[in-house]
């Protein structure tokens, strides 16, 4: 009986891996991830240097590089300059939206309302007005953010039941989305996968992390630092650059 040469028996293992290699890759879940922008700001962005120059579709692939990333849907509101903030802030936001637009339509961007209102808020420590019996309040200008997480929730919800991928992860902490994420996974049974937009685990949201997930990860620098845009960009209006005191 002849017998196979090495360099075909190592052909034919080189074909057998590739087959299985390939047919693991097709297997691969989908997966959308829904951003909670202001969640992933302040918890992971706003007190770290050089990580800023974000670029979603990257973080999104190094956090999940089992899965098929298939979209990326960035929830956010544009800043309105007000007393209490660098009136920069604007600017720089404005400057990063136009990065991620460079991405295309692999990530879309959704906008709700930032809203600054006068309210009366009661003292701290607590002072009772002798006269009236009631607490003593002062104006303050509260700063909220509206639509976005009903937004979020409404866009998370509508693409699982529609089958637009396997798994729906949202990148967020607030437990303002248990509800969304709970009526998927008990009522319709869906798979939804959690990322934490911080190192600190024990300070997670203990509600989401009840869920019968499909899993549960936290970003780490690591990622963060691996996920930057080039400092320097280009669309169909020019070059732009990073925010100087984003470097």
């Amino acid at each position: 009986m002849p017998q196979l040469s090495h360099v075909r028996v190592v052909d034919n293992l080189c074909s057998h891996f590739y087959t299985v290699y390939h047919h693991k890759m097709q297997e691969r879940q989908t997966v959308v991830v829904y951003i909670d922008g202001f969640n992933l700001y302040r918890r992971s962005l706003e007190k770290r240097q050089g990580v800023k120059w974000l670029d979603l579709e990257k973080l999104s692939r190094n956090l999940l590089p089992d899965y098929e990333v298939v979209g990326v849907e960035y929830f956010t509101s544009n800043i309105k300059p007000t007393i209490n903030q660098d009136p920069r802030a604007s600017m720089r936001q404005q400057i990063y939206l136009r990065a991620l637009a460079t991405i295309g339509p692999f990530l879309r961007i959704h906008f709700g309302q930032f809203r600054a209102d006068k309210r009366y808020m009661p003292l701290v420590p607590q002072q009772v007005d002798p006269t009236t019996g009631e607490l003593k309040k002062v104006a303050v200008l509260k700063i909220e953010e509206k639509g976005s997480d009903v937004h979020l929730a409404a866009r998370m919800v509508a693409d699982s039941i529609t089958g637009r991928c396997d798994v729906v992860v949202l990148l967020s902490n607030d437990s303002d989305h248990f509800h969304q994420l709970e009526m998927l996974t008990k009522e319709y049974g869906r798979k939804v996968g959690l990322i934490l937009p911080f190192l600190e685990t024990k300070r997670s949201s203990k509600q989401l992390r009840s869920l019968n997930l499909e899993f549960s990860r936290e970003i780490t620098v690591e990622a963060l630092k691996t996920s930057q845009f080039p400092s320097s960009l280009e669309d169909t209006v020019g070059r732009f650059t990073m925010p100087e005191t984003w470097a």
